[in-house]
């Protein structure tokens, strides 16, 4: 339908843009241990001021959200980042960083609860839901592989503070989205979670005692946690261990981003075929293999002089491609779990997703920054190995509860 349409194009609007805000976390970081002479500890204080705003404001507002309108959520997101971004440009400091990303994050909350329980009013099946979930999370990555390139077009060696202009660029992005969505009309459901709002958080509690979700945002957590940690430092890594410029490890990072929107837009059409347990677990092993052996080899390559991405040797390039075997896990858990669900539990478990994902990537940014600090680059990644073996046993318990309700 072409009502549904215009919908879709606004879902997809919005996330791209917000892809590029939230994401930008690790470009922040590396110009903040440049301009503003912060440690890295420090530095990784920024996950935390875009991930808790996250957390705090998806638990306060998911299990009634449907009362308050997903649209009018969606426009006050918009408008809170336009003013965030025009904050950053004219504050040019650490501490009007953390209001970017605090305001970020408080926005995404809405954004997000309210584009996943859009996607269920808009698809009237699973494998409907699973496709538009997989190509909206896949869009997402795009975004975030462009801020990769976005930022260091606004660069300039003899001036410190050009990059920030970019945010003129994002706050104008944002109110062209801001427009599109407020001129674009849909019915929003009627379905609520309880009777009032006391029941709505109720119902959202209710879910948090079901062993199946324990078990899945504990998966979601382990997830994030993986993914944020190496999208984070990523470019951090290139610069002290390959030695890189700025801007090229920047861009670099970019092919993490990319791997991630292959594997998402991938993982919708092999979940036609095959088991969502199964495509998981074998790219959580494929993951490992990469650290244990693709690693190594990343961190011993020998570079020469480097000005830009295409000096890199080939195997430069071997690592961030581990995106494309951890990138399936998230939105097929994510279509699983809402998709089992009736319409009117999709808000408030959209809620315990976003607080648990947000969650998961503030951990695993700020263990890798300390592990950064204290063991070195070179060792930092080795890390995510713990929570990937965690992540594969979550998973199997996760199948054998599925497998069991089936019955």
């Amino acid at each position: 339908m072409m009502k549904n349409l215009t919908i879709k194009i606004s879902l997809f609007l919005n996330y791209f843009i917000f892809a590029i805000l939230l994401n930008s976390v690790g470009i922040v970081i590396l110009k903040s241990l440049e301009n503003y002479k912060v440690d890295e500890v420090q530095a990784s204080a920024l996950e935390w001021f875009k991930d808790l705003p996250i957390a705090l404001v998806s638990f306060i507002i998911a299990s009634f959200l449907p009362r308050i309108g997903y649209k009018k959520a969606i426009l006050t997101g918009l408008l809170i980042s336009m003013i965030a971004c025009v904050i950053m440009y004219y504050g040019n400091s650490f501490w009007s960083a953390k209001f970017l990303f605090a305001a970020i994050g408080a926005s995404f909350a809405l954004i997000k609860v309210s584009v996943y329980s859009v996607i269920g009013l808009v698809t009237n099946s699973a494998k409907e839901h699973n496709s538009l979930m997989s190509s909206i999370e896949g869009v997402f990555m795009i975004g975030i592989a462009l801020a990769y390139f976005l930022f260091p077009a606004f660069n300039d060696a003899n001036d410190p503070d050009a990059w920030l202009r970019v945010y003129w660029l994002l706050s104008g992005l944002a109110l062209i989205s801001f427009l599109f969505l407020y001129v674009t009309k849909f019915d929003e459901g009627e379905e609520i979670p309880g009777i009032n709002l006391k029941d709505d958080v109720r119902q959202m509690i209710m879910l948090c005692v079901k062993l199946s979700v324990i078990v899945f945002v504990c998966s979601a957590f382990l997830f994030v946690m993986v993914e944020q940690g190496i999208m984070t430092w990523l470019p951090t890594f290139y610069n002290r261990v390959l030695e890189l410029p700025s801007n090229v490890s920047i861009m670099m990072s970019s092919i993490f981003a990319l791997s991630l929107a292959a594997g998402r837009i991938g993982a919708g059409v092999l979940s036609k075929y095959i088991s969502w347990f199964y495509i998981l677990i074998s790219c959580i092993l494929i993951a490992m293999l990469m650290v244990i052996f693709i690693l190594p080899k990343t961190i011993d390559v020998e570079t020469g002089v480097i000005e830009s991405i295409f000096d890199i040797p080939i195997l430069g390039f071997a690592f961030p491609m581990i995106g494309i075997f951890i990138a399936p896990i998230y939105p097929l858990l994510n279509s699983a779990v809402l998709s089992s669900l009736p319409k009117k539990m999709h808000s408030p478990m959209t809620g315990l997703i976003v607080i648990f994902s947000a969650l998961g990537g503030t951990t695993g940014s700020t263990l890798i920054g300390w592990l950064f600090k204290n063991t070195g680059a070179q060792k930092a990644f080795y890390y995510t190995l713990i929570p990937m073996v965690l992540l594969s046993i979550s998973l199997w318990v996760l199948k054998r509860i599925t497998t069991t309700h089936a019955n």
